[in-house]
């Protein structure tokens, strides 16, 4: 099988070794017709107090054309590291670039931080 000449992976195949602000894709495969990622392996900021927000993460979505590649998604989820943000703004900006880079049929991100003051924060946004 060929790929598309339009598939220019930037992480895969590279020795990227740091953080990365998008997501790379590759041409779906016939008859996939739903991928989930997990992770409890996010971290952000705190935007009021600068501590380290401890999350985990669910990434679900039906591919189109596309697929999210998942070297691409372990360094673009890296960048979120020294970055402050509400566990809502988060799901809100995953969904919103996977929807940019693989254009999925829907996409479901939830993000889950962890025990903060005795409560668990779910935030979830889905994407047509």
């Amino acid at each position: 099988m060929t790929e598309p000449t339009t598939f220019q992976p930037e992480v895969l195949g590279r020795a990227v070794r740091g953080p990365v602000d998008h997501l790379d894709c590759f041409p779906a495969p016939a008859g996939c017709t739903r991928v989930r990622f997990t992770t409890d392996e996010l971290t952000s900021l705190c935007p009021v107090t600068g501590q380290p927000d401890f999350s985990s993460l669910s990434i679900e979505y039906e591919p189109a054309a596309h697929c999210v590649e998942s070297k691409s998604l372990k360094l673009y989820l890296w960048s979120f590291r020294d970055r402050a943000a509400f566990a809502e703004a988060l799901a809100v900006e995953i969904a919103t670039e996977v929807r940019r880079a693989a254009d999925p049929r829907w996409v479901k991100v939830v993000v889950t931080q962890h025990v903060r003051g005795g409560i668990v924060t779910e935030a979830t946004a889905e994407l047509p």
